[in-house]
């Protein structure tokens, strides 16, 4: 590690990608500093492909303009201009100092630097706080490198200042550690412990992005650490509840809050299971009973939870689709049935075909997560069904009235008057059919009309 200019420069190299490295180039030549920053850097040094690269400069927006003849202004305000080469755009911010924070996420205004270690004075944390450009090398001012190697989640200088300009970091920063695998230095979480009250301030679909990334990464239970920073009291609160929810019964080990993060590992990283996974015993603090022997019971806690999944899913401005799956899920979680065929079929009916799979695994994912009382039999069932599932799809039964063999056409067309009855007898058909696979031939549901 050399100390080059005030700014140490590691000796790591990083494929940049081609258009990338043009635009660091073209920069370069017209006299300016440039170089790729933040996230695509720590990503790069890590081995993971970044999402995108976000390149900084010390030429102004005007004279990035300029240099290149196709830009549109993304952030002008902000001091960045989309580069569009080809059919790719890359971000380019002039470096800047921000003014004062007046709403926990904004600055009321910036101040361009010709300075690249003001530039990164302001960013978040110290692995988001690097850049590299393919003459100069990695600019590690920071640490960066450092707590990469250590798996370390720090701020910039002073955490309380950082979580004070933008409060949406507090957020990040757990988010970062889940992704990562990484731990939240002390001070870092402490900053995130005083300030989480600023959460408040935050949109609620800035909240949602990071949660969802939190979710789906390879640790969603890092949403313990999320509550015992005081975060989640401020964007879901029901999750409090669920920590403090025990649940005196055989068939759990946890209590609420613990069940629910294990049941997250359980089921693989998809939005929706991982969503409902977290939201799906969200009804049982308020339904939570004790009998005379000290048995808690949570009778009908599945209506209730599906009731809060959507309170939820509104709140955090969740599209109608992933609300609509999220919370039938939900509602379906603790639905039961032996492994037989006829009890199968009536499932996918009840439950929907196009959502069964997921309804397994969240059926799964739950079982695993409770305690070893009838383990193996619960499993043993969860197996069975499965393949009979596997069986019923193979085999092309039909259990929904897309796949009956007859539809209203063929009913008028065989005498029925049009109207409501319609609809009436061709469930009554489909309910014979579910019963009855074989049946499902339009000459033999034809016999049945009388």
């Amino acid at each position: 590690m050399l100390i080059s200019g005030g700014e140490i420069v590691d000796n790591r190299k990083i494929v940049l990608p081609e258009k990338v490295n043009d635009i660091i180039l073209a920069l370069q030549r017209h006299g300016y500093e440039a170089y790729a920053v933040g996230g695509c850097v720590r990503d790069s040094l890590l081995g993971r492909e970044p999402e995108d690269w976000d390149i900084t400069t010390s030429a102004t927006p005007v004279e990035v303009k300029a240099i290149f003849p196709r830009t549109f202004d993304t952030g002008i305000q902000h001091g960045t201009v989309t580069v569009l080469l080809g059919k790719e755009g890359f971000e380019v911010t002039t470096y800047r100092i921000d003014g004062k924070y007046e709403d926990s996420r904004h600055p009321k205004e910036v101040t361009y630097t010709a300075c690249l270690k003001e530039d990164l004075r302001r960013r978040d944390f110290t692995i988001n706080a690097m850049a590299y450009n393919a003459s100069e090398g990695l600019i590690d001012i920071f640490g960066g490198i450092e707590d990469l190697e250590q798996g370390v989640i720090r701020c910039v200088g002073n955490a309380r200042e950082r979580f004070s300009e933008d409060a949406l970091r507090i957020l990040r920063g757990v988010r970062f550690a889940a992704q990562l695998g990484f731990a939240i230095e002390e001070e870092t979480r402490k900053g995130m412990r005083e300030l989480a009250p600023s959460l408040r301030k935050i949109s609620a679909e800035r909240i949602q992005v990071e949660l969802v990334k939190l979710l789906v990464s390879d640790r969603p239970d890092m949403m313990r650490e999320a509550y015992e920073l005081g975060l989640t009291r401020e964007f879901l609160p029901e999750f409090d509840r669920l920590m403090e929810t025990e649940q005196e019964t055989p068939h759990h080990m946890y209590n609420v809050g613990e069940h629910t993060l294990h049941a997250m590992l359980n089921v693989r990283a998809d939005k929706i299971l991982r969503l409902t996974m977290l939201l799906h015993d969200m009804g049982k603090p308020a339904l939570k009973t004790v009998d005379e022997t000290g048995r808690a019971h949570f009778k009908k806690h599945a209506f209730e939870s599906e009731k809060i999944t959507k309170q939820v899913l509104r709140r955090l401005k969740f599209d109608n689709d992933t609300l609509h799956n999220v919370s039938r899920l939900v509602f379906y979680h603790d639905y039961r049935m032996p492994a037989d065929p006829k009890a199968v079929r009536r499932a996918m009916n009840k439950i929907g075909e196009d959502i069964f799979p997921c309804y397994m695994e969240v059926r799964r994912a739950d079982v695993l997560a409770q305690s070893m009382y009838k383990r193996e039999e619960k499993v043993k069932n969860l197996d069975e069904i499965e393949e009979l599932y596997r069986q019923i799809v193979d085999a092309g039964q039909c259990v929904s009235l897309k796949n009956l063999a007859v539809t209203g056409k063929d009913l008028i067309a065989a005498g029925m008057e049009p109207g409501k009855e319609i609809g009436e007898k061709l469930n009554e058909l489909l309910a014979l059919v579910i019963d009855q696979p074989e049946l499902n031939t339009k000459e033999e549901l034809l016999k049945h009309l009388g």
